[in-house]
């Protein structure tokens, strides 16, 4: 993304992977004779996922892509665990077990170090920075209704129009805001463009909101913590951004992190049968 982004307008980088996705997406969906239909009473629960999932967050993610390094932006934008669990708590009611806090601790913490060389660049980048923090946090939302949804359709149909709703947004979004920076994409643009659009959209996206919908929030948002490492290290390696001793211990704080809600829990021992006596 960061690469495809340098030089080119982020919304139309973003408008042109989703164009090139849907169609990845939509023969997914053919193979898989998934159907397609959602209910129109189910119409206006859609929209309120694909503005939590994926509108807000991929506008405002994309643009701080585009302001920020590329280990920053992953930095900021997976923060979206920690904001999980304190929605689920604070307003759903849920009840977190003493690892699942050891756990978003450990996720704090981790992302703190990984942040440590970062916030004398970030407070020259303000907007960008809490832009990512704020799409963080509503994808966090997004998560959580997701588990919840009482639409009567399979999650690659809803991932599908939500995915399309976005794309629209996207495109609107660029011709209004983008179209005198308009201009042919270069090739390492068009890779990432492609890389995006089969990956992204076409992959990676529909198993996340397949676990985000299966799997209780706390496991499903924590999995996806170990992001900002790789984003962290393939930054410095490919794009030459500094590492320090914080980003390993980071590593193991978030390691941990994901292990304590990943990690099966013990089932109920079994009482061993008495024998009785004649």
């Amino acid at each position: 993304m960061k690469l495809g982004v340098t030089g080119f307008p982020p919304l139309g980088f973003r408008a042109l992977s989703m164009w090139l996705g849907l169609p990845v997406l939509w023969a997914v969906l053919r193979v898989q004779r998934v159907p397609f239909a959602i209910r129109r009473e189910d119409w206006p629960e859609l929209a309120k996922l694909a503005i939590n999932n994926m509108i807000i967050w991929h506008v405002l993610a994309i643009l701080a892509v585009q302001a920020l390094s590329s280990g920053r932006a992953a930095i900021l934008g997976y923060t979206m665990p920690i904001f999980s669990a304190i929605w689920g708590v604070a307003v759903l009611g849920e009840r977190l077990r003493p690892r699942h806090v050891a756990g978003i601790v450990a996720a704090g913490i981790g992302v703190s170090l990984l942040l440590w060389h970062e916030f004398a660049t970030l407070a020259g980048k303000p907007l960008a920075a809490i832009g990512m923090l704020i799409a963080a946090a509503i994808w966090a939302v997004g998560t959580q209704q997701m588990r919840r949804t009482t639409i009567a359709a399979p999650t690659l149909a809803i991932v599908f129009w939500m995915t399309l709703a976005s794309t629209l947004v996207m495109t609107s979004a660029t011709v209004l805001f983008e179209r005198d920076r308009w201009t042919s994409p270069g090739a390492v643009t068009l890779a990432a463009i492609g890389y995006n659009a089969v990956l992204i959209f076409g992959l990676a996206q529909p198993i996340w909101l397949i676990l985000a919908r299966a799997l209780p929030p706390i496991a499903s948002s924590m999995s996806v913590m170990l992001i900002p490492v790789l984003g962290t290290v393939i930054g410095a390696w490919w794009l030459h951004e500094s590492l320090h001793w914080q980003d390993g211990a980071a590593l193991v704080l978030i390691l941990l992190a994901i292990a304590s809600v990943m990690w099966p829990a013990r089932g109920p021992r079994v009482a061993a049968p008495q024998v009785g006596t004649l």
